[in-house]
């Protein structure tokens, strides 16, 4: 089955691979904001255990699909082989960073009054900050699908279909929960559950937009790949520490999170290492 989807992915343009796997990233977390139809009020510790199990999902990806290609990919040896990688993994998270100040958004679960970001002569409303804040870290998990379907289409033999098909799944798998957790906030503060929905599922439409810019972006200047693929995880681990990290341990169930980030982590490790 997945030979057969490499297939497909190599015998088209691979612009529009990255749009389609983007496209598959954005439908997971449809899938898991659509949750909120099913059930009324999911268990805080399934919850807990699925965020945990995201941030594993990330961490993982950040190294194995990421950081590992970009330092093999660069040319040197020992600490002249790294830069690319360390500068292209800061300048992601100060990315982030950056946009984090500027950007207006609410981190789940915080009341309004935790707002971060410029401040606005009016007040937004809390569900847009809600989604801005996931959006706003949405934009790094499609730049690194786009960036290794861009490394495909310049020909770099460490940029493989497989790996920038591991590497969509994986992210995919990461926005189910994600879906739930911007949606059945939106619910339990007395949205409707088609708004609630609505709101969920937009959060991740800036992936397939991210991800064509990341490739297209690669395929023009094909030297910047390895401080593309760094600068992809450095924005990713950015959103784990700053943003996943700190919810799981918020509530009493930190034990549960950081089992669900080890499970995390290994299956983010065994599709890269099986697949990619």
């Amino acid at each position: 089955m997945f030979h057969k989807l490499i297939a497909f992915f190599e015998s088209i343009d691979p612009i529009w691979a990255a749009l389609i796997a983007g496209l598959f990233t954005w439908t997971l977390t449809a899938i898991g904001a659509a949750f909120v139809f099913i059930f009324r009020n999911p268990n805080k510790k399934l919850l807990d255990g699925m965020l945990g199990f995201t941030g594993g999902v990330m961490i993982a990806a950040s190294f194995w699909s990421l950081l590992a290609p970009a330092i093999n990919m660069s040319p040197g040896e020992g600490f002249t082989k790294v830069i690319p990688a360390a500068v292209g993994f800061a300048l992601g998270a100060l990315f982030l960073f950056a946009l984090d100040k500027v950007l207006p958004h609410l981190h789940l679960n915080h009341p309004i009054s935790k707002t971060e970001g410029v401040k606005t002569k009016t007040p937004w409303q809390k569900t847009t900050l809600l989604v801005l804040a996931i959006t706003l870290h949405n934009i790094p998990e499609g730049l690194a699908v786009g960036v290794l379907f861009g490394g495909v289409a310049a020909g770099i033999p460490e940029a493989t279909i497989a790996g920038a098909l591991t590497l969509a799944i994986g992210i995919g798998l990461q926005n189910l929960p994600e879906g739930l957790a911007v949606s059945f906030p939106l619910r339990r503060a007395g949205m409707s559950k088609t708004k609630s929905f609505m709101y969920g599922q937009s959060s991740a439409l800036v992936e397939p937009v991210a991800a064509v810019i990341g490739a297209l972006a690669v395929g023009f200047f094909t030297p910047v790949l390895p401080y593309a693929l760094a600068f992809a995880a450095g924005a990713m681990i950015f959103v784990v520490i700053e943003e996943v990290v700190p919810e799981t341990q918020q509530g009493n169930n930190g034990d549960i999170a950081t089992l669900g980030f080890v499970g995390g982590f290994i299956a983010m490790m065994i599709l890269d290492v099986a697949l990619g």
